[in-house]
């Protein structure tokens, strides 16, 4: 154990290096967390070619970082969130090696060998979860402004401005959908055609009930009117079934999450309950 955790202690010094001993001593450079974790990870594995090898995870990890943080998201940065990940599982695993030395208990070692192969795989986890959250609320919020982008259109209201309309009351740092609109609103008052800020606003929700409405969009929005509204009104139900099913599974995954607290919740209780009756019998 000894052996291990000064191995993994070399392995560490030597990434880090003189130079960033060097950078970290002196103010104004990146803080520790970048010197200690971040950067050293990441030469390591541009040296060794690991992101070479790694491309198609990396490229579907980075298109999913590009729709969760936006278009402008680089390359740079999502290379430097999968060495952030690994450096953490590193330095977990050193410090359970030498919790293990200390305490010479083994058991630390395989506990680290598992913290350190989970955290480096956390983020690409995470992140397809957080797309699956994104498409969900986009489809829940669809339905409710296509029928009031129908509502204003079918008063009477121009199209463009109803399209402006239908932010208000909205907020935008919250629902996903909302602030995909207001950038195209911005685009449309910047003086950009609607057809090419429709067209990017379809790309970066990357939805498909999203590309069916900004086709239906596209192809009617020059008409308004009763036929703007018409159109519209065939996609519209289809977007409020899936509404409803997005809601139905949500509401099933949450019975699932309560599964295990209420076996928690039982094991203690039977533990509560047959205790006293095992004192008495012994």
């Amino acid at each position: 154990m000894a052996v291990i955790a000064l191995f993994l202690m070399l392995l560490w010094i030597t990434l880090i290096g003189k130079a960033a001993w060097g950078r970290l001593l002196k103010k104004g450079k990146q803080d520790w967390k970048e010197q200690l974790i971040v950067l050293p990870f990441d030469r390591l594995f541009e040296r060794g070619k690991l992101y070479v090898q790694l491309q198609l995870p990396l490229s579907s990890f980075h298109s999913k970082q590009v729709l969760l943080r936006g278009t402008e998201w680089p390359l740079n940065r999502t290379k430097l969130l999968i060495a952030e990940s690994s450096g953490y599982g590193f330095a977990v695993l050193t410090g359970c090696s030498l919790l293990a030395v200390l305490a010479k208990e083994p058991l630390l070692i395989g506990m680290g060998v598992v913290l350190g192969l989970l955290l480096p795989m956390r983020p690409f986890i995470e992140a397809g979860r957080q797309v699956e959250r994104r498409k969900q609320a986009m489809v829940s919020e669809l339905p409710e402004a296509l029928s009031k982008l129908m509502l204003l259109v079918g008063a009477g209201e121009p199209v463009l401005q109803a399209f402006a309309r239908c932010l208000e009351g909205k907020d935008s740092s919250v629902q996903p959908l909302y602030k995909e609109w207001e950038r195209v609103v911005h685009a449309l008052r910047n003086g950009e055609s609607f057809s090419e800020a429709i067209e990017k606003f379809n790309r970066s929700c990357a939805v498909q009930e999203v590309s069916v409405f900004t086709t239906v969009m596209l192809l009617n929005y020059r008409r308004g009117g009763d036929q703007f509204v018409l159109a519209l009104r065939e996609i519209s139900y289809s977007l409020w079934e899936k509404r409803k099913a997005v809601a139905r599974s949500r509401g099933e995954e949450a019975s699932s999450k309560l599964v295990f607290p209420l076996v928690g919740i039982l094991l203690v209780l039977m533990v509560f309950v047959a205790a006293p009756a095992m004192l008495l019998m012994s």
